[in-house]
């Protein structure tokens, strides 16, 4: 069992820190475009190799359409996901940074790197994504910030389809078929057919005669019989109108498999084009023009994979990663690198495992150091730990940036490695601070590792009915005391809408408290066990009567944390919460309240409200 530490606060300003780069503008982060990618890959993998933790920041197209898609305190872990995989299936990622770091005592020695991406489909072999959403504001902050979007645009436009496109791949055992099926008539002439011109193409290359022949018989010989040249080998292409057709091809020309290897040609929507036979000298030459083609095969495999060669580098090596928001980078990655996002955050989770067995969020680090304001970003999180921790961190950055390139990007992957160097020192599990050194560290950091959705003030995973607070300043509360109302006027502010309510009806004689959601909707938070049921119940009978049933006959409608998960699970994407409830109350019928039901358990709410301005 690892014990909790509990850092000592040192409350005078250090002024003894030193870092290699004082200003994060310039700390000199490599650009990797289309153009440097491959020589660069090498030195990556290196740097991966070496390393104790990778860094990871992203920067999307975007991340959520509608104020109430964001993950919110009142989510829990499960409805927290699903949104973060809505945004993920819904926007791109323009430019992904990494950064291998090193803690040595109170020094971080990183290697950034940051990746000029274009949107395409990693999971169909990389092909392009024609369309793809784009957030204005997310846009708008990254042209404030310099982003050449020529850069990832122009690096794109050598399309990946053209390194697929024409291009013969060696035929394997998953593409021929294991099966014989009964030759029908049409089957048996065309596989005589093509046998036949098989048959006189291959004997017009190996007869002896036939070379001495003049250039233009040859020539005429060869568009009469189809013949043409593979490299320096003879080939012959067979045209195939369907996969039932490359089946019956390809068993027709085993027949000839001593000096023929067959190749298949892609289409350009998918399935084969043709069928390639190649004709060999020798058993020799038959190895050797197989081996020419795996690393053929491979060599182009490796320019359609770019940055999923990265991925699959940071997979491989098992590493520890480290990254400021999880949820939302992993889902991220998982869906334009791994494979399609699961249904459920478990079925995620195991299976972000597989390929990233560490993922450490310093969000949750945070916790462990004690109350923590709110914070808007890294760096104003890492002057706050300056202020009131005596932790001195230097940078150190070897100096790998481009020669004579511009406007550096991906600064947060670093600040990212100098907040957890920071908070490492705090907590007092870098490896200079414990006597086990290693193992005392991978112990330490095992329990702060694979926890994507937090509770604030809570070193353990919440569970599916836990909800966050916005502050430290919070309070216990249950899901069964949570509603969601909608149906009221617009522009309606928390406070106004919680007056109407005291004195409406006897459950808000007792303490409550109202939340802004949208502009659209509010949840309404009991302070008494039960009260909540009691309003639903009365919302939805015909008992209701005084200022409430006012509220009630303008429009006014109330419905249980359950109906907000089923929104979530449903993928009732409105762009107002209120028209997503709706929907979900109109197919109540057709869906099992079981498996939306709430169990009692322990939220946290606080008493600052949503700013509106934000929405």
């Amino acid at each position: 069992m690892v014990p909790k530490f509990k850092p000592s606060p040192l409350r005078i300003r250090s002024f003894c820190t030193k870092t290699v780069q004082q200003n994060p503008h310039h700390w000199p982060i490599k650009q990797i475009t289309k153009t440097n990618f491959n020589e660069s890959l090498s030195e990556i993998k290196n740097h991966i190799s070496s390393s104790d933790f990778i860094a990871v920041s992203l920067q999307n197209t975007g991340s959520f359409s509608s104020p109430w898609h964001r993950v919110s305190t009142f989510d829990t872990p499960e409805t927290a996901y699903l949104k973060a995989k809505f945004a993920a299936e819904r926007f791109q990622i323009l430019q992904f940074a990494i950064c291998p770091f090193k803690l040595q005592a109170s020094k971080v020695i990183a290697y950034p790197y940051n990746f000029h991406l274009f949107p395409r489909d990693e999971l169909k072999m990389g092909m392009p994504s024609y369309s793809f959403t784009c957030q204005t504001s997310y846009l708008t902050a990254m042209a404030k910030e310099g982003f050449d979007f020529n850069t990832c645009i122009y690096d794109a436009q050598e399309s990946t389809v053209k390194v697929r496109m024409g291009n013969p791949m060696a035929v394997d055992h998953a593409t021929k078929s294991s099966s014989s099926p009964a030759l029908s008539v049409a089957d048996t002439v065309f596989i005589e057919r093509v046998r036949s011109r098989v048959k006189h193409w291959k004997n017009a290359c190996t007869d002896s005669d036939i070379k001495t022949e003049a250039a233009l018989v040859t020539s005429l010989r060869k568009i009469v019989l189809g013949g043409e040249q593979f490299g320096s080998r003879p080939s012959m292409t067979i045209d195939v109108c369907s996969e039932r057709q490359v089946q019956l091809v390809l068993k027709m020309l085993e027949d000839f498999s001593d000096v023929l290897v067959p190749l298949i040609i892609p289409a350009k929507g998918g399935g084969t084009q043709a069928v390639r036979a190649v004709l060999t000298s020798s058993d020799e030459d038959k190895h050797l023009l197989k081996r020419e083609l795996q690393t053929f095969e491979f060599e182009q495999n490796k320019r359609v994979r770019g940055f999923r060669e990265v991925i699959d580098l940071i997979s491989a090596s098992q590493k520890p990663i480290v990254a400021h928001n999880s949820l939302n980078d992993f889902t991220f990655i998982h869906s334009k690198f791994l494979a399609p996002l699961p249904p459920n955050m478990n079925e995620f989770i195991c299976s972000l495992r597989l390929a990233f067995p560490q993922v450490i969020d310093v969000n949750y680090l945070l916790k462990d150091i004690g109350p923590v304001k709110k914070m808007t970003n890294i760096s104003a999180t890492i002057a706050y730990l300056k202020n009131r921790f005596f932790a001195p961190i230097e940078m150190e950055i070897p100096n790998q940036a481009n020669e004579n390139e511009g406007k550096i990007h991906g600064h947060n992957v670093v600040k990212i490695c100098q907040l957890f160097g920071k908070l490492c020192s705090i907590l007092k599990i870098t490896p200079d601070a414990i006597e086990s050194s290693d193992d005392f560290l991978a112990s330490a950091i095992n329990r702060y590792a694979n926890i994507f959705y937090s509770l604030p003030g809570s070193s353990q995973e919440p569970t599916n009915e836990e909800i966050r607070g916005w502050t430290n300043d919070k309070r216990k509360v249950s899901c069964e005391d949570v509603v969601f109302l909608w149906g009221f006027r617009e522009r309606i502010s928390a406070g106004i809408l919680k007056n109407m309510l005291q004195g409406s009806h006897e459950v808000f004689a007792e303490a409550f408290n109202v939340r802004m959601v949208d502009r659209s909707c509010a949840i309404v938070v009991f302070g008494k066990p039960g009260l909540s049921n009691t309003f639903k119940n009365v919302m939805n009978s015909k008992e209701v009567s005084g200022p409430l049933r006012e509220m009630v006959s303008d429009g006014l409608k109330a419905a249980g944390y359950e109906t907000y998960q089923r929104v979530c699970s449903s993928g009732l994407w409105e762009s107002a919460l209120a028209d997503a409830l709706d929907k979900a109350l109109a197919s109540h019928n057709c869906l099992s309240e079981a498996a939306y039901e709430t169990k009692q358990s322990e939220i946290y709410l606080s008493n600052e409200l949503i700013n509106l301005a934000e929405l």
